[in-house]
């Protein structure tokens, strides 16, 4: 893709939103098509578009800097098992940043889209993965799909039934979950968009759940995205959806396979829950095998991260962990992770700020399948 046509992809960024709701479906659907007809578009070059957001982010101070932490020593390429590498990020709704937040410290113009859309794609771009989860993304049709979709990836977007966006003076649309996947590298099998409920009741919370075809390995496994209610007092909430996402999970991942070989999960969200809450102890002892990727970061392998989000609003400050990457244990090695910056990176005026985007911290963790005794027979 030459300086021109990216430039031009670029300037898209600011065309009207198509905020049209997608349908809800509560089934797993079959073999989607829309991925094969994305085989045809013609990918362009990630270095060039980061170079475009770099040029625009050039006043701006650098994001802070994190290392790749390798749990097992460097991680030779594997030809035959390579990783995968999932990134799990909650990029704040743009209406919600300049309307409703009321982030303190931060200023009106560090939450500008004109440059903080280039701060987003630049954090994404920096690191390439393979698979993307995002919440709270109201600027999907006239961003990220174009451009994630120039750059060789499939996405699915999936709009709240209701989003607080929508009531925000000249708001963008509706926010939701969108989940892309390389196209290279995944083969799109289906697609579940969820619409999650609580004690029988459909809520204004959604999720997307995928089963990819790798394409080196020949092997499956389900992707999904969320997010959780958010707020003090919806703890019952955030328990009731997140076992209805772990039922809908469970039963997805049976059907796809024999019930003794389940198809391998990884779960990424804004759970909205300290890991003190019950939705949280919920997935830890699910049935389906999952373990909190980033609490390998800790000594013991027990603790999850001291936050992954911290901000200030008028009601106070608050620096906790509310995000996490999910995978079956057994079936799924973490190569990875993404370190955590400190809080001298961060700096006083916490997040969102000049140099960082969002007030969440992506999340972004390196996969590999651990090897089937039957496959090596």
């Amino acid at each position: 893709m030459g300086v021109s046509s990216s430039r031009r992809l670029v300037g898209t960024l600011t065309q009207s939103l198509n905020s049209a709701p997608l349908p809800q479906q509560d089934l797993y659907l079959k073999e989607s098509r829309e991925e094969d007809l994305d085989q045809d578009l013609p990918e362009g070059d990630p270095d060039q578009v980061l170079r475009e957001c770099e040029k625009a982010l050039q006043r701006r101070p650098p994001r802070p800097h994190r290392d790749l932490v390798y749990l097992r020593g460097d991680v030779p390429h594997r030809e035959h098992n390579p990783s995968i590498r999932v990134m799990q990020w909650n990029i704040l709704a743009q209406a919600l940043g300049e309307g409703k937040d009321c982030f303190v410290r931060c200023p009106l113009d560090a939450l500008q889209w004109h440059e903080r859309k280039y701060l987003i794609l630049e954090e994404i771009l920096t690191y390439r993965p393979d698979v993307v989860c995002l919440q709270e993304v109201d600027h999907y049709y006239d961003t990220f799909q174009p451009i994630m979709a120039s750059l060789g990836y499939h996405g699915s977007f999936l709009a709240k039934p209701s989003s607080p966006c929508l009531d925000v003076e000249q708001n963008n649309g509706p926010d939701g979950c969108a989940l892309f996947h390389r196209r290279s590298r995944f083969h799109l099998q289906a697609t579940a968009h969820l619409r999650l409920s609580a004690m029988m009741l459909p809520t204004n919370q959604v999720a997307i759940i995928q089963t990819l075809k790798c394409r080196v390995t020949g092997r499956r496994f389900c992707v999904a995205v969320t997010h959780l209610k958010a707020r003090t007092g919806w703890e019952r909430l955030r328990s009731a959806q997140g076992a209805d996402l772990l039922r809908n999970l469970r039963r997805i991942s049976e059907q796809r396979e024999a019930p003794s070989a389940a198809l391998p999960l990884v779960v990424c969200g804004d759970f909205n829950a300290k890991p003190s809450e019950d939705v949280y102890r919920h997935f830890s002892s699910s049935s389906l095998g999952l373990n909190s990727a980033y609490k390998l970061l800790s000594s013991d392998g027990e603790a999850e991260p001291a936050y992954t989000t911290w901000k200030i609003r008028p009601s106070g400050e608050s620096c906790c962990t509310l995000d996490y990457i999910w995978y079956s244990h057994h079936t799924l090695s973490v190569d990875s992770l993404l370190d955590i910056p400190s809080e001298e990176q961060i700096g006083v005026e916490r997040l969102p700020s000049y140099h960082y985007p969002s007030d969440h911290l992506s999340l972004l963790c390196d996969f590999s399948f651990k090897e089937d005794p039957h496959r090596l027979m």
